[in-house]
């Protein structure tokens, strides 16, 4: 069956939404289906690798291009991508919206000019607008989310029980005054700075509708997570919405950024700890240079040569991962780091920047008793001018990595707990596992319509 169906995926233009969607194209290709990624020329070129990747090994996997009509909304050319906001206007992310929303017309135009039309649409969750268009052509459409299904159900429950709401009335710092989330699985005590979904936002207020209308009548979701760490909250998000929800992860990739004296900070840390590490640099942001002056105005890498390697270069996180004989990994990044932990099977230091990796956070610190917290309590957007983007300090940095690689009882029950998790990761993807299962049942729903 899944040799007779063309799966069209559509992520959000951010790169840590991409890289996990062009892994939903290889696993359906996997499965004997044909599998198109959707993008515009500047994401189809940073990530043509992977799909030529995919291609090799025998898989129907194909890129189509999109015109992306950034230029019409005053976006500069060539900005296609979320992660070069950070060198841009503040401005510009209400006008990169708009014209995310202006790509309808030209995905409609792909469509209608192929052979024969797509049995399903993937839409990214951040692409409700795609919607409209596979009402009118007649195409199935899933839903995938690129965040963890403890944020979903939390975020969701939140909304129905009016708390953004009550919270936005309220007077002072409402965002920062923690409350319990309503009708959770786990008892979770947050503040909405740091639970909010993707168009929460003062000036997004059509796109929120649009999302939540469009994830309605969805004909179900694919989350990037599996049952084993998640099952309560897969099952409930599904409740919820009335929806069916298909676990079919773990896959990989992330979006975050720090503040160029955070990244300093962070580097006297790991390097006050003694502790061995390899960490990737990202060089496409204008912090980068910033970071790079301070290191080679240092002398740092001479200074940690016996134990520590920079990789610079775009890598899909900032991270630092720590010796495999040591058994600890260090990221800033979100869900997908967070599951890329999982998977290597090492606890995790924290270390959220934007809002769905605070709910990352807490489920593996909380729930699955495999990380441990940097310190970092807010989005940076919520600290004062004067902090320059600095929550935690080298000092704080060398604290957490020493809880983290601690040799006591509690170290040793957080590695064994992480070594299991990575098993049941390894299972879940494996034919039989509960992954693949509902991989399996995702591609019969949408064969079956």
């Amino acid at each position: 069956m899944a040799a007779e169906l063309h799966f069209l995926v559509v992520p959000l233009i951010a790169q840590g939404h991409i890289i996990p969607m062009v892994e939903v194209a290889r696993l359906l290709a996997a499965r004997g289906a044909r599998a198109t990624v959707v993008t515009t020329p500047v994401n189809a070129a940073r990530n043509g690798a992977a799909v030529e990747a995919a291609r090799r090994d025998g898989l129907a996997v194909d890129l189509a291009e999109v015109a992306f009509p950034g230029p019409e909304f005053g976006v500069p050319e060539g900005l296609e991508n979320m992660d070069q906001l950070a060198d841009a206007d503040p401005g510009m992310y209400l006008s990169l919206q708009r014209a995310i929303w202006a790509m309808a017309a030209r995905l409609e135009l792909l469509v209608r000019a192929l052979p024969r039309r797509p049995d399903c649409l993937v839409a990214d969750y951040c692409n409700p607008w795609t919607a409209p268009v596979c009402d009118r052509l007649g195409i199935a459409r899933v839903v995938m989310h690129c965040p963890s299904a403890y944020f979903l159900l939390a975020t969701h429950n939140l909304s129905k029980h009016g708390v953004y709401g009550r919270l936005a009335l309220a007077a002072g710092d409402g965002e920062l005054e923690p409350f319990e989330v309503p009708d959770f699985p786990v008892r979770a005590v947050v503040y909405t700075a740091t639970f909010r979904r993707f168009f929460q936002w003062p000036g997004l207020e059509e796109e929120e509708r649009d999302a939540v209308e469009a994830e309605r009548t969805a004909d179900g979701f694919v989350i990037n997570t599996f049952r084993d760490i998640e099952g309560a909250f897969v099952d409930g998000y599904a409740a919820a919405l009335g929806r069916r929800a298909w676990a079919i992860g773990p896959t990989f990739g992330s979006i975050s950024h720090l503040a160029a004296k955070q990244v300093i900070e962070l580097a006297r840390g790991v390097e006050a700890s003694g502790r061995p590490f390899v960490w990737t640099i990202k060089e496409a942001k204008a912090a980068a240079a910033a970071v790079r002056e301070w290191l080679d105005g240092e002398g740092y890498e001479e200074r940690v040569k016996d134990r520590g390697v920079l990789v610079r270069g775009w890598a899909p996180q900032v991270s630092i991962l720590s010796h495999p004989a040591t058994g600890g990994f260090l990221t800033h990044c979100g869900w997908n780091a967070a599951l890329e932990a999982i998977a290597r099977g090492v606890p995790a230091l924290t270390w959220p920047t934007i809002l769905d990796q605070f709910s990352s956070e807490r489920l593996l610190v909380d729930v699955l008793g495999v990380g441990v917290r940097s310190g970092v309590t807010a989005p940076p957007m919520y600290l004062p001018a004067e902090a320059e983007g600095v929550q935690v300090t080298g000092a704080g940095v060398e604290k957490a990595v020493a809880e983290l690689m601690d040799g006591g009882a509690d170290g040793v029950a957080r590695r064994a707990r992480a070594r299991e998790l990575a098993a049941t990761a390894r299972a879940a993807v494996e034919e039989g596992g509960s992954s693949h299962a509902d991989l399996t049942d995702m591609i019969r729903h949408v064969g079956a319509q």
